[in-house]
């Protein structure tokens, strides 16, 4: 069974006058890495609101369809259950993080759910330890750089050991090296600990490879659902206006040159080694 699923789901904030998004039929399975893009507006956001039951129990708004995770109705059951199934971290992590120091960020949601203190200070150790910020548990956020306070949040919801992480934009304010680190710590937690991943992201150069199915959405419906390498070859893709890999470009440039690299790349190293089979190939 589908670890997610939405049928025929729509929503609308309260006192709009048009959905966020509609008519949303989607399935994840367990273990998959889920890349959600799209223009700005097009209701990415609020999907992923969903999920976790924040629509519609503290959104309010009108909900139509059916939202399951885990084999749970949403709008049968409140957030704090939900968010033992799907942790959420936000795009800015200072909405996140209030606590005096790292560590007691981390432990908050277990702290809320009356965990033995065993209990939680094994899986705070691990949270920690998993993300790389062990050293800094004693530190107060404030502190700390923007990759760090990622890590933080990240490690706050991981804490809570979730079956689904959903991650809103996470390295919308970090640098690419920054946002390179924490892509590939998400990309490891998704292989090491089968955790489904659902990553909204614009930065598509640093995202792409992780992902299993890239999800297109567009005026609050879902317009594409596809492994990455088809939906990056998709016209709709680039008529809609989103942004597509460099390497991808690429690929697409020596094509239409007569250059045939054989299967689309999805990062540099893809491309490197595609390069050097063709001239090995050339030159044979």
């Amino acid at each position: 069974m589908a670890i997610i699923e939405a049928r025929n789901l729509s929503y609308t904030y309260p006192s709009a006058d048009r959905p966020a998004f509609k008519n949303v039929n989607l399935k994840i399975e367990r273990g998959e890495f889920i890349l959600l893009t799209g223009p700005s507006g097009c209701g990415k956001t609020t999907l992923c609101r969903c999920f976790n039951g924040l629509i519609p129990h503290f959104y309010g708004g009108k909900l139509e369809g059916e939202m399951i995770v885990a084999g749970l109705r949403t709008v049968e059951h409140p957030i704090y259950e939900l968010a033992q199934h799907v942790g959420l971290v936000f795009q800015n992590p200072e909405n996140q993080l209030f606590a005096l120091n790292v560590e007691k960020d981390v432990a908050f949601g277990l702290e809320n759910l009356g965990y033995p203190r065993d209990e939680i200070r094994r899986r705070v150790d691990w949270a920690l330890k998993v993300t790389g910020i062990y050293d800094l548990k004693d530190r107060p956020p404030f502190e700390l750089s923007g990759g760090q306070k990622q890590r933080v949040a990240i490690a706050s919801v991981l804490a809570m050991q979730p079956e689904v992480i959903v991650l809103d934009e996470p390295t919308s304010f970090l640098d690419p090296l920054g946002a390179k680190n924490i892509l590939e710590v998400i990309h490891q937690l998704n292989e090491d600990l089968d955790i489904t991943v659902i990553l909204v992201e614009h930065r598509l150069d640093l995202a792409a490879r992780f992902a299993d199915r890239v999800i297109v959405m567009n005026d609050g419906e879902i317009v594409m659902d596809d492994e990455p390498r088809k939906v990056f070859l998709d016209d709709r893709v680039r008529l809609i206006g989103i942004g597509l890999p460099k390497v991808v470009k690429l690929y697409l440039l020596l094509r239409e040159s007569g250059v045939d690299l054989g299967r689309i790349p999805l990062s540099p190293e893809e491309t490197y080694e595609a390069v050097v089979e063709v001239l090995s190939r050339d030159r044979g």
